[in-house]
């Protein structure tokens, strides 16, 4: 161990995607032909009338520092967002812009964690969540979603996992890696179990705007008013406006958790890219359009890519209802291709059959692979000819 380095960051689990996404470089590099499904992004450009808001606010001048936790004119705009979609109502002081719904959360958990408070986190899990709680001296403790609940967690498994020590619950939903939505009777029934054990509810709406098969996106903040005080909405513009590199997200809730969190942002970022906020006021106060004709590809991509990747021998897949992805549970595939884990499986997948996948061992869920279909149409329905065909080709009866 070297002692250079503070005992913090030697708690962080190494990405199981870096052996991956680095050898599928190396190898598209040296000009073979990999489809990578391992994209976290839409494939679409920022809209333009985004692009304009930004480049008109810069030829204006505006250009300089703006208050930590962001403009107030964003701040109103993230509120009329919230006020439309949601039916929510918030005041400034409950709401912090930050560089990312990523920087929002890693800023949530360093302000509401004592070392040893326990953070209940449902797997599958993004990558980070158990990360950032780490970070902040905190301890995850999972609550696994299996492929019978639909990769969800119950009211009662919570309420099984709660200890003395436990602070707050992490939900997403639509869900990565997933692409899970919890209805409105889940909700409440967990939201009940929060209020009874006095817990913070994290709320992870990244993926609100992805949602298909005619299902509703519910927040927990909207089911009642004990509800809302405990919950703390985390969103931003990366998904639902093709804005990733953007970063601008934000925080909805309890005054007293935002006022710290900008504190804590004054001394790491001092305020979000101006230039990014600006874009991300036309993007939530200027048309929607683009938003709900990204919605429907995507969800035309789904229809289409869904049986197919179905059909392939050993391959278990539900049927997301919202975000980007598709999480199969090859366990059957695995034990007729002779692989004893999926890091292994998607190794080969990469340098026999051309396809970078993620292993879910890096999102708590060592029996699945992700898939994206944020790519071409044409790209994925290769992909998943090819790993077809790798399976067929290795099965072994």
């Amino acid at each position: 161990m070297d002692n250079r380095l503070a005992s913090r960051v030697n708690t962080l689990t190494p990405s199981t995607t870096l052996a991956i996404t680095a050898k599928a470089k190396e190898m598209k590099d040296s000009g073979i032909d990999v489809i990578g499904l391992g994209a976290g992004e839409p494939d679409f450009n920022t809209p333009e009338n985004i692009l304009q808001a930004a480049i008109t606010s810069m030829k204006e001048g505006k250009t300089k520092y703006t208050p930590s936790g962001g403009l107030l004119e964003l701040k109103d705009a993230v509120i009329e967002k919230l006020k439309r979609d949601q039916q929510l109502t918030y005041n400034r002081d409950e709401v912090m812009i930050g560089v990312g719904a990523k920087h929002v959360l890693y800023t949530l958990f360093q302000v509401i964690l004592n070392p040893g408070d326990e953070v209940i986190i449902p797997t599958p899990y993004w990558v980070s969540y158990p990360e950032q709680v780490k970070l902040a001296g905190g301890v995850p403790v999972y609550v696994e979603g299996t492929t019978e609940s639909d990769f969800k967690v119950t009211a009662a498994q919570i309420e099984e996992a709660i200890t003395e020590k436990t602070k707050a619950i992490i939900l997403n939903s639509p869900g990565n890696p997933t692409g899970m939505i919890y209805t409105k009777e889940e909700l409440e029934a967990i939201t009940r179990i929060c209020e009874e054990k006095d817990l913070l509810i994290v709320s992870d709406e990244i993926y609100e705007k992805l949602i298909y098969d005619n299902k509703v996106h519910i927040s927990p903040a909207q089911l009642s008013d004990d509800a809302k005080k405990r919950t703390l909405v985390i969103n931003g513009v990366s998904k639902s406006h093709a804005m990733t590199g953007w970063r601008i997200g934000y925080v909805a809730g309890d005054s007293t958790i935002v006022k710290a969190m900008t504190n804590l942002a004054s001394h790491s970022t001092s305020n979000p890219t101006t230039t990014a906020q600006y874009a991300t006021i036309e993007a939530y106060n200027g048309s929607q359009d683009t938003v709900e004709e990204m919605r429907q590809d995507f969800e035309g991509r789904l229809e289409k890519v869904y049986p197919q990747l179905a059909a392939i021998p050993g391959f278990h897949v539900l049927k997301p209802h919202g975000a980007f992805y598709l999480l199969p549970d090859v366990t059957e595939a695995l034990e007729k291709t002779g692989y004893e884990t999926v890091d292994e499986f998607a190794t080969a997948l990469l340098t026999e059959a051309n396809v970078a996948v993620i292993p879910g061992s890096g999102f708590g869920s060592p029996n699945t692979i992700r898939l994206s279909y944020a790519t071409s149409i044409e790209l994925i329905e290769e992909a998943i000819r090819r790993i077809h065909q790798f399976v067929k080709e290795n099965w072994k009866e």
